[in-house]
C-alpha cells in the first residue's frame, strides 16, 4: 500500500530520550493526524522533558502519544501539543474526529473532548488554497475510481488536511505535485478494499461510458463480465502504471495533464502508459 512521504530525521545529537516508533496496528486515519504531529516535534529541536514542562503533560503520556499507544487521546491534549509546537489547528481537529469515529469513539465523546471553542481562527496558506483550487477536482476522479461517493469526499478532504499540517515540507520536497499526490494515494488506498494486495477496481467496470449506450441486456452482461476483466488486470498494474492507465484510459486526461497532476515528466507518464498497455493486451484476450 502507498505510504506518505519519509518523515525527517532528528538531529543526531540532540539530547534527552528518544522517540520510539509508532507502534504496529495504529489505523490509517490516526497516522493521518498523528505524523505530521510527529515530524513536527522531531524538527522543534525540543526533548519531551522540555516539552512535558510546556504543556504540563507528563512525558510518558506525551510518548504514548507520539507514538499512537494507550487509549484513543482527548481532543484537548493534542491540541496543547498542536499550540506548542504551531500546528494549524482546524485540519488536525477534523482529522481527529475521523479517527475518533474509526476508533470507535461516541460522537458524544469527541464533544466532551473539547473542540471548535479551544480553536483559533485561521485558513490554510494562499499557496495551499490555490493548489487546491488547482487540482481538487481531479482528485476527485481519481478516488472515485476506487471508492463510494462519501469514502471518496473523506479520502480527498483528508488529503488537503494532511497537506496543510505538512505545508512546508510539501514546499521543500523536490515536487510539491508529487509531494501531493503521494498523500492522495494513500488516503485513497487506505480506504479501498484490497484483494491479494491490490486495489480493488471492480465496481469502476460498472461506471464505464460504455454501459449507458446498450440496451439489449445480453450485450450488457456481454460488456459488463468484459470490463470486470479489464479492471481486474488494471489492479495488477504496479502502482506508477495504475494510476496513469486510471487518469488517462478511465478519465480521457491527455499525457500533459497526467504528467502535472502526479508531478513526474511526461517523458515517465508516456513511458508508464506504453508498458501499461503493452502488459494489458498480453493477458486480455481482444472481443471477438
Amino acid at each position: 500500500m502507498t505510504t506518505l512521504p519519509d518523515p525527517p530525521v532528528p538531529s543526531p545529537g540532540r539530547p534527552g530520550r528518544k522517540l520510539g516508533p509508532v507502534v504496529h496496528g495504529v489505523g490509517s486515519t490516526h497516522r493521518a493526524w498523528l505524523m505530521p504531529v510527529r515530524e513536527k516535534y522531531l524538527v522543534s529541536g525540543l526533548t519531551l522533558n522540555e516539552l512535558s514542562i510546556r504543556v504540563s503533560l507528563a512525558k510518558s503520556k506525551i510518548s504514548e502519544l507520539l507514538r499512537g499507544t494507550g487509549l484513543y487521546p482527548r481532543w484537548e491534549i493534542v491540541l496543547s501539543l498542536a499550540t506548542e509546537l504551531d500546528l494549524p489547528q482546524w485540519p488536525l481537529l477534523r482529522l481527529w474526529q475521523q479517527a475518533a469515529l474509526d476508533a470507535h469513539k461516541t460522537r458524544e465523546w469527541i464533544e466532551r473532548s473539547g473542540g471548535k471553542p479551544f480553536l483559533t481562527a485561521s485558513g490554510p496558506p494562499l499557496e495551499h488554497q490555490a493548489f487546491q483550487e488547482l487540482v481538487e477536482d481531479d482528485y476527485r476522479l481519481y478516488a472515485q475510481a476506487f471508492l463510494d461517493d462519501h469514502q471518496r469526499d473523506t479520502a480527498v478532504s483528508d488529503t488537503f488536511d494532511i497537506l496543510w499540517l505538512s505545508w512546508n515540507d510539501a514546499l521543500a520536497s523536490y515536487d510539491t505535485r508529487h509531494y501531493a499526490w503521494q498523500v492522495l494515494r494513500a488516503c485513497v488506498m487506505s480506504r479501498t478494499l484490497h484483494l491479494d494486495g491490490r486495489p480493488e477496481l471492480a465496481h469502476a467496470a460498472f461506471d464505464t461510458v460504455a454501459l449507458y449506450d446498450l440496451t439489449d441486456e445480453a450485450d450488457r452482461i456481454s460488456q459488463i463480465e468484459e470490463s470486470l476483466n479489464l479492471f481486474k488486470a488494471i489492479s495488477r498494474l504496479p502502482d506508477h502504471q495504475l494510476d496513469v492507465v486510471v487518469l488517462s484510459h478511465l478519465y480521457a486526461m491527455d499525457a500533459e495533464r497526467v504528467s502535472n497532476l502526479l508531478g513526474v515528466s511526461l517523458a515517465t507518464v508516456r513511458s508508464e502508459e506504453r508498458y501499461a498497455v503493452q502488459h494489458l493486451d498480453s493477458v486480455i484476450c481482444p472481443p471477438t
